[in-house]
This record gives C-alpha cells, sequence and structure tokens, in this order.
C-alpha cells in the first residue's frame, strides 16, 4: 500500500451516494441465488458482476436482485449491515443509502414497512458494531410512473421512521426527465423530507439537472455532469453552494470516453474549477470494483487534484449530509484535525 492508498484510507469520510443492492458483495449475490435457484449458474452470476474495460451499467444486476433474486427483508437488512461494515473498516463515519421501495415491493414482495425496518436495523447492528451511521433514502423508479412514484411517497408519509430523512429518484434517467416526478416530490417537500435527485448522469442534458434544482427544489444533486455544459447555470448552482455527490467510477463515462482521454474529459475534473462543489462516492461499490479509498485515491490519481482539494470535498461532504446542524459541526471539527494529522504524516510536504 503506497503512502497515497494509505492516506485516503485514513481519513474520515461520508458516503452520500451509494445504492443499497448496488452495495451488495459479490458472495453475498450467490449465495441469495443459489438459495432461490433463480437459475443463475456460478459463471452467470460472476457475469452479471463483471466490470471490463467498457463496462456496462449496474442496472441490470439491480433488476436481478429485485425480480429474481430477493427472498425477504432479511436480504436487504444483511445488505444494509454488510455494507456499512464494509464501509467503516475505510473510515466512513457516515452514510446515506438510497433504497427503491417501488422494485422490492412489486417484484421481491417486500412491503415497505418491512423493508423499512429490516434495512434500519441493519444500520442499527452496525452502528453498535463499529461506529458508523447511516441513514435511508427511498427513492423514485423513474423506469416507473409518476403515480407509483407518488404512491412510494405516500408510504413514507404512512410509515414515518427516523432514520428516513429523504427522497431520491434514480435508475435509467434517458427519456424519463425529472419533471415527470415534480407531484411525487411537492408531497414529500410538504411531508418535511429532504430532497435529492440524480440528473445529468447518462449523458443527459443540463436542463435535467436545472429541472431538478428548480422544478424539484433539491437539496444536492447526485451526478450532475451536465451542468457544467451551461456556464450560467453552473454559476448559479455555485451560488448557491449546491452540493454535487460525484462518482469517479462513473459507468457512463468509463464507455463513452476514449480510455486514454478518460480522466482528462470526465466533467469531474472541470467542476471544481467552474465553482461546482463536488463529493466523491462509490455508488455500488462492489459492482463497480471499487472502494472508498479506492474512490478518494482516484480524485488524485486520475483526475489531479491535491491535498486541499480532499480536505474541501471532504468538508462538502459534512455540510451537504441530511444531518442536524449540530451533528455536522462536531464532525467538521473532527474531521478536519484528523485530516491534518494524516496529511502531516503519509503526505509531508517537500523540503524547500
Amino acid at each position: 500500500m503506497d503512502q497515497l492508498e494509505a492516506f485516503c484510507r485514513a481519513i474520515p469520510k461520508t458516503e452520500l451516494h451509494v445504492h443499497l443492492l448496488g452495495a451488495v458483495r459479490p458472495d453475498t449475490l450467490a449465495e441469495f441465488a443459489r438459495r432461490q435457484g433463480a437459475g443463475f449458474t456460478p459463471a452467470e452470476v460472476e457475469d452479471l458482476t463483471r466490470r471490463d474495460a467498457k463496462p456496462k451499467g449496474v442496472l441490470h444486476v439491480l433488476r436481478a436482485l429485485e425480480q429474481r433474486i430477493l427472498r425477504g427483508a432479511e436480504d436487504l437488512g444483511r445488505i444494509a449491515y454488510e455494507y456499512c461494515l464494509a464501509a467503516a473498516a475505510q473510515n466512513v463515519r457516515h452514510a446515506e443509502v438510497f433504497w427503491n421501495p417501488t422494485g422490492t415491493a412489486r417484484d421481491s414482495r417486500i412491503p415497505y414497512a418491512a423493508g423499512a425496518d429490516a434495512i434500519l436495523a441493519g444500520f442499527a447492528a452496525a452502528e453498535r458494531d463499529c461506529g458508523i451511521t447511516a441513514l435511508l433514502i427511498p427513492s423514485i423508479d423513474r423506469e416507473a410512473t409518476p403515480a407509483e412514484a407518488v404512491e412510494m411517497v405516500e408510504w413514507m408519509l404512512a410509515h414515518r421512521r427516523d432514520g428516513i430523512v429523504g427522497l431520491g429518484i434514480d435508475y435509467r434517467e434517458t427519456g424519463r426527465p425529472p419533471e415527470f416526478f415534480w407531484k411525487a416530490y411537492r408531497l414529500a417537500q410538504r411531508g418535511g423530507f429532504r430532497l435529492t435527485a440524480h440528473a445529468g448522469e447518462f449523458g443527459c442534458g443540463w436542463e435535467n439537472v436545472e429541472t431538478a434544482v428548480e422544478l424539484l427544489q433539491v437539496d444536492r444533486i447526485d451526478h450532475g455532469y451536465t451542468a457544467i455544459d451551461n456556464p450560467a447555470f453552473a454559476a448559479r448552482c455555485a451560488e448557491r453552494g449546491l452540493l454535487f455527490t460525484v462518482v469517479p467510477t462513473n459507468s457512463y463515462y468509463l464507455r463513452t470516453l476514449e480510455p486514454g482521454r478518460w480522466a482528462q474529459d470526465h466533467p469531474i475534473r472541470r467542476m471544481p474549477g467552474m465553482g461546482l462543489r463536488i463529493h466523491p462516492n462509490t455508488d455500488d461499490p462492489p459492482l463497480h470494483r471499487i472502494d472508498p479509498a479506492g474512490c478518494w485515491r482516484k480524485m488524485v490519481a486520475d483526475f489531479g487534484f491535491g491535498a486541499d482539494d480532499l480536505r474541501g470535498f471532504m468538508l462538502n461532504g459534512i455540510d451537504g449530509a441530511f444531518l442536524g446542524e449540530d451533528r455536522k459541526r462536531a464532525l467538521r471539527a473532527e474531521f478536519s484535525a484528523e485530516f491534518d494529522r494524516l496529511r502531516a504524516a503519509h503526505l509531508p510536504e517537500p523540503a524547500a
């Protein structure tokens, strides 16, 4: 392990953009598939999670889990617990995790309340065992109907839980712009939930990001890369201090950019220079073949950011978290002191 990797593993971190089903461990996925007799051979399970030089997206894995592999709410709780343990081992102190209740209710036959309680129990067990805290963000399946999105928010309102703090939206963005789901967002906002949305992820125009900001009135944006295509809009986002939870291993850009130019041409490289506040995240860690340390290392090794940048990204993650202000103030002080100590130990400045 080199100094940079050791540093990125040791620094305190938040994770604000990770999908519950995308965080399933490959061995757990294989175990679930065998147990269900779901028709997957070991080779097919391995192929589900293969990540080649031009990686396919991971949505097919999430659908396979929903439609053929998950058995009950206890599976969701196990995935939640195992994710938190793995993240805590890399000094993630707080995580906010997306879960798609529409798919698990419709296809896995897991009622919303049962699924939510199992996931939150997994989070609570992980907090007892290793200190990490986690919050749950139910997310709209944008491949379903707007009416189903409203129904999901109604479930959230009917079954409130302290650990469920916000509403998100995920799955394939193409052809499913944010405005389709404005009623669900308005209902959640009136109900006191915080708001975030995947937008500008699949190369879709900057208008999707603008709609999420202006119409859905989100508190933060997941991905949001195409915002840079409209400098005036990007400047408005910068002025608001809007957080963009970015993913260095985003499959769309790995597939579509030239391998030799990938890191140079990726929008992440340009976003901070336009004043946008970003925070790196793993998204679907085992499926992306990434962990939190590797994610943060990429910000230096691939995108060329320095230690000062990482410190800023770390604090951005605290500021954008759906936590109370007292907790955020405490984390800022704690993380800042640890970061500075670790930087001096692992990344000493060269002698003048």
